[in-house]
This record gives structure tokens, sequence and C-alpha cells, in this order.
């Protein structure tokens, strides 16, 4: 099974940046890296007037792409529910690590992050013992948890590994 570690907080928090950030730290240290990223409501990753856009629109169920330097496959869910974050695990090639972006309510250790122009006071950390550390661009009093400069990659980067079980191998 992947490993997998989790950032978290609310819209516009930072949590995209990180996660660029961590997998460009992660992955230079040599580790392989996968993502997993819960976007809200509808979204598309081809374009209208695309081969795929074009076979999905038609009703195509599910779309592969392929190429020789990539591939993807989209699902429409249709009348099905949103897969559960296990059943996605489950599709995922063997890895070191899973950085799971979102997904607030699992129970994978996570990293919050917040920003002062944020939502202010809406600590996650308060309900939520799965959350191991806070980035944050502000300091911050009273938290029960590590807290780290939201721009500490690579201290965040080492406590992922420590929190994880993965053995730092530093290039």
């Amino acid at each position: 099974m992947n490993r997998l570690f989790g950032i978290t907080g609310w819209k516009n928090s930072g949590k995209t940046t990180l996660t660029v950030k961590l997998v460009a730290e992660l992955t230079r240290r040599g580790w392989r890296v996968s993502t997993i990223k819960h976007a809200h409501h509808d979204f598309d990753i081809d374009k209208e007037g695309t081969d795929s856009y074009r076979h999905r629109k038609a009703g195509a169920g599910e779309v592969a792409i392929i190429s020789d330097r990539r591939w993807a496959l989209m699902h429409e869910l249709k009348e099905e529910q949103e897969p559960s974050l296990a059943e996605i695990l489950e599709q995922f090639s063997p890895c070191d690590l899973i950085l799971v972006e979102g997904y607030k309510r699992e129970a994978h250790k996570k990293i919050e992050t917040r920003r002062l122009d944020g939502r202010a006071g809406e600590r996650l950390t308060t309900n939520d013992p799965t959350i191991v550390a806070v980035a944050s661009d502000h300091a911050l009093a009273d938290e029960t948890v590590p807290v780290f400069d939201l721009d500490d990659v690579a201290g965040l980067a080492d406590m992922i590994e420590r929190e994880t079980g993965l053995h730092p191998q530093r290039v």
C-alpha cells in the first residue's frame, strides 16, 4: 500500500501552492510522489473541441487518452456517487508517497494551511486529530500542533518523511 499524507485547509489558504512545492522537494529528494486533488463540483481536464471532449459529450462513459508520453482515463459519474478516497487509491500505481490535496474529513494525517487573509478563526485543528501540523503565513498562538512557516517547504518535507516512515535519502 502507498503511503498517504494530506494537505488541507479552507479555500485560498495555499493548499495547491504548498502541494506543488512539496512534490518538487520530495521528488528532488528521490521519492516517487503521486497526487490526488479533490475538486468541488464540475470540472473538465479536456477542452471543448478536442477529440476526447467530443467523445465524452457524445455519451462515452469512459474516455482514455494515450500518447507516447502519458495517458489519462476520464470516467463520467452520471448517476453514480463520487468514489471514495479508498476507491481512488486502488487505481494508483505503486509509489513512495501520495499527497492528497483536500479531503478534509478523511482519516489520514494532514497539514492544515492558513493564510492571514483567509477564513480567520476557523481552525480545522480544533476538531480534527489527524492534522499533525499547520503551515501558516502568519504567527499563530495557542496551537496544539507544530506550526511551520508556509514557505518552510524543506521543514515540512522533513516532517512528512518522519510522519509517513520514509527514511530520508537526500540527494
